[in-house]
């Protein structure tokens, strides 16, 4: 009887350890679940197409499928030579009308001022001599000393004479004042108009040469040297690693747990181990339906809403698509 008492007794103890232990493991995983959400998602990142900014051959492509690059590394070259060309043409042409607008701003030189004071002063003489000799054939003429033709062809060379005084004086003056201030807008109007012709060839020149706008990978090489190359033809495709985060989508019952910033771990299945630190980069005001490629234990019909949770990466080893669970304390202090 005693036995069968002692029996009882270790069943019961039994049965309350089991129960007490079923309790504890409940009450833990209730608490976990309520310090933590885990979402589910993909790593996501942006990519670029690379193109050459002009049409001309390829002539070097100087970077491979995964290569890292930096921001200002050159990619690739096109045929330059028609480029050159045209850079060097109009910037013959810049030189030339740099010596022009020069010329005007200078005004003429002493010797063409003295010259054209010579040719009035000889104008001069001329007019002063066809005066005297008209007033002489004049004085004849009243004696009919003279024939009237002879007067008139005096007076008509008097009056050539003083004609071409006046256009020397005139000369004379255009020559001290200088160029007319029009000629002299118009000459510099045309060196603006030739220098933005010579940046324009230059920009064209700098467009047969390709370089990475920014750190990467690349991920595509679309186009070999011979190919002909156009801004509508990608050369290369390349992958931003930074900034790198991961696409989840979170319920629309748990929005309200997270905010921007908080802290995050992800942890992908290549590399279980691993723990990538991350935080909240990205939450979408609009909700959606979950995407059928996001594995979850919510029914798939439910609104939710996207999340982008950045993670560094500094070893490279997260890739474009790579699945990735991630964990958001949901103890953690505001900031």
């Amino acid at each position: 009887m005693k036995r069968n008492k002692i029996r009882v007794v270790i069943v019961v103890l039994g049965i309350v350890i089991v129960a007490g232990s079923v309790w504890f493991w409940h009450a833990r995983r209730g608490a976990d679940a309520n310090d933590r959400l885990v979402l589910y998602g993909n790593v996501d990142i942006r990519q670029v197409q690379l193109a050459f900014n002009d049409s001309e051959r390829i002539t070097a492509l100087l970077a491979q499928e995964g290569d890292h690059v930096h921001a200002g590394q050159l990619l690739g070259r096109l045929e330059g030579r028609r480029f050159e060309a045209s850079v060097a043409e109009r910037g013959a042409k810049r030189a030339a009308q740099c010596e022009v607008v020069a010329r005007l701003d200078a005004g003429n030189r002493p010797e063409e001022i003295g010259k054209a004071e010579a040719d009035m002063r000889a104008a001069q003489a001329d007019r002063d001599n066809a005066e005297r000799t008209l007033k002489r054939v004049q004085a004849l003429r009243t004696h009919d000393a003279v024939a009237q033709q002879y007067l008139d062809d005096t007076r008509a060379a008097y009056d050539v004479a003083t004609a071409r005084l006046a256009s020397a004086r005139q000369t004379y003056n255009l020559m001290v004042i200088g160029p007319r201030k029009e000629d002299v807008a118009a000459a510099k109007a045309t060196l603006k108009s030739i220098e933005a012709e010579l940046e324009l060839a230059k920009q064209d020149l700098a467009n047969a040469t390709l370089y990475a706008p920014t750190n990467g990978v690349i991920q595509a090489r679309l186009l070999e040297p011979g190919d002909m190359a156009s801004p509508q033809k990608p050369v290369f495709t390349l992958a931003l690693d930074d900034p790198l985060w991961v696409r989840a989508y979170v319920p629309e019952t748990d929005l309200g747990k997270i905010r921007l910033g908080m802290k995050a771990n992800v942890t992908a299945d290549s590399f279980p181990d691993k723990r990538y630190e991350g935080w909240i980069g990205f939450i979408s005001p609009t909700a959606e339906f979950t995407p059928k490629t996001v594995e979850t234990s919510e029914v798939r019909t439910k609104l939710v809403y996207q999340v982008r949770v950045f993670v560094r990466n500094p070893q490279g080893e997260l890739r474009l698509g790579m699945p990735a669970v991630v964990t958001i304390p949901l103890n953690q202090p505001l900031e």
